[in-house]
C-alpha cells in the first residue's frame, strides 16, 4: 500500500469515525430532549397506585402527560381537575366505592388525584378489556362508549377505533396511545 493510499485511508477512517461520534452524540441528544418532554413526576404515587390497582405506570404518565402535562392545579373549562383531570361527581363515586376520602379541595392533592384517577382507568380497563376503548370511555364517559359498541360504531376490541364519532376523543385516544409507547421505548 502506497503512502498516498494510506493517508487517504487514515483521513476516510478519520471521517468516518467523526461522523459516527455525531450519530450517537445526536441520538443521545435526541432521547434526552424527548426525556425532557416525556417527564415522570410524582413517581412514588404513580408507581404506589399502578401497582395497587395493576395498571402500568407508562399508562398512568401517558394520560396525566394528556390531561394536564403534570400540572398538579390543572382546571378545565369543563372543571375536570388536578393532574388526571377528574370531573367530581366521577371522583366521588370512585372515593366512595374505594374508601378513599374526597373533598372539593383534596381532589387537587396529587397523591388522592392519581389514586382515584389510576383506580378510574383500572375498573374502565377492568370493564372493556381493551387500553383504546378504555380510554375512550375515560374521555367520553362510559354511557357514549357503551353506546358506540352497542350500535356497532366501534368494536369492543378496539380494532376500529378510528371510528370514535366524537373528534376530541378519536384524538384524545390515538395522543395517548402515542405517548404510551413512547414512555414504553423511553425505558428500553
Amino acid at each position: 500500500m502506497s503512502k498516498k493510499t494510506r493517508k487517504n485511508t487514515k483521513k476516510l477512517l478519520s471521517i468516518i469515525l467523526i461522523i459516527v461520534i455525531l450519530v450517537f452524540a445526536v441520538i443521545g441528544i435526541n432521547k434526552q430532549m424527548i426525556k425532557t418532554m416525556y417527564k415522570k413526576e410524582y413517581s412514588e404515587y404513580v408507581s404506589k397506585y399502578s401497582q395497587e390497582y395493576g395498571v402500568e405506570e407508562d399508562l398512568i404518565y401517558a394520560l396525566i402527560k394528556a390531561e394536564s402535562n403534570f400540572d398538579a392545579n390543572a382546571i378545565s373549562n369543563k372543571n375536570a381537575k388536578g393532574l388526571m383531570q377528574l370531573m367530581y361527581s366521577t371522583a366521588e363515586e370512585i372515593a366512595y366505592k374505594s374508601g378513599i376520602e374526597l373533598t372539593e379541595e383534596n381532589i387537587l392533592d396529587p397523591d388522592t388525584n392519581i389514586n382515584i384517577g389510576t383506580k378510574y382507568i383500572s375498573n374502565l380497563l377492568e370493564k372493556y378489556n381493551c387500553i383504546e376503548v378504555a380510554l375512550a370511555a375515560y374521555n367520553a364517559g362510559s354511557g357514549n362508549v357503551d353506546k358506540w359498541i352497542k350500535n356497532g360504531t366501534i368494536k369492543s376490541d378496539g380494532s376500529d377505533i378510528e371510528n370514535i364519532p366524537y373528534k376530541e376523543t378519536n384524538t384524545y385516544v390515538r395522543k395517548i396511545m402515542r405517548d404510551y409507547k413512547i414512555y414504553t421505548q423511553l425505558e428500553g
